[in-house]
């Protein structure tokens, strides 16, 4: 039991927001707080995992990521062209061939985002990697990332209606993991039939199961394609409760997405 003085020295690291370099979405007052979990939701490639991974790289924090989704082929090549600037296919070829000394220098730079590759990673194998974390760094992580929130061990969730609650389950537990452990606790998640084309603004209750509840940051990606091969990737807070939301995904931040550099960029707003 805390006085609200005391609360001050309880408070710790939470509330604090991870460094980010998305512009767009600090004008929605959209941040990565400390202590605090959020869920990115998308129809699949539309690139919430290329969000999760320009986050990581970028903010340069004590980060854990769970890539349940990707091998450490695809996040070795996105993340040296997110540093870099060059071409994913130039490097996916030097990782091929052998050559890839000539990028050790560049990944180095990031010694303490370290990557679990688990296809299905239970709790208890996230709690012993949180732990190991610690004993090795002298700190838990800053960010964690969750990549995909459907793809942790949920054992027992056989019915559709197991597995709603079971993905309800799944966010008290990495909220409470946010809190426990001071890190941002971010979430890839997936969307329902009527968005995944990825093509139209996603609102919160597009998102598959009941996972609205909990988290304090909830975002949904749809994407704008010009024929020329190049994308617009436009980033919707749907819910937000330190900032502005807007729950039909109508409002939103937009990005250029270089399909070479696998970097994203704002894309300017005039105004009036």
């Amino acid at each position: 039991m805390y006085s609200l003085a005391q609360s001050v020295q309880k408070k710790g690291a939470a509330g604090e927001p991870i460094p980010h370099a998305f512009r767009g979405l600090t004008r929605l007052e959209v941040e990565f707080r400390r202590g605090e979990l959020s869920i990115v939701a998308a129809a699949a490639g539309t690139g919430k995992s290329l969000l999760a991974s320009n986050l990581a790289i970028q903010s340069n924090v004590p980060t854990i990521y769970w890539s349940a989704d990707s091998n450490a082929a695809t996040q070795v090549t996105r993340a040296t062209a997110i540093l870099t600037g060059e071409d994913v296919k130039l490097i996916k070829r030097a990782l091929r061939e052998d050559r890839f000394t000539v990028y050790e220098d560049a990944l180095s730079q990031r010694w303490w985002l370290r990557f679990v590759y688990d296809a299905r990673p239970t709790p208890d194998d996230m709690e012993l990697v949180l732990d190991c974390y610690r004993e090795v760094f002298g700190t838990f992580p800053h960010l964690v990332v969750v990549d995909n929130l459907t793809n942790v061990d949920t054992a027992g969730a056989d019915s559709a209606g197991d597995h709603a609650l079971a993905l309800e389950g799944l966010c008290d537990y990495f909220n409470e993991m946010a809190r426990e452990t001071g890190a941002h606790v971010m979430a890839m998640h997936h969307v329902v039939g009527e968005y995944a084309d990825g093509l139209k603004p996603i609102p919160q209750s597009g998102l598959k199961g009941k996972v609205s509840r909990v988290p304090s940051l909830i975002l949904t990606i749809h994407k704008e394609i010009d024929g020329m091969d190049s994308r617009l990737l436009h980033i919707s807070p749907v819910k937000n409760r330190e900032g502005f939301e807007d729950s039909s995904g109508e409002t939103f931040a937009s990005f250029n997405f270089d399909r070479r550099s696998m970097r994203f960029t704002d894309v300017q707003v005039e105004f009036a």
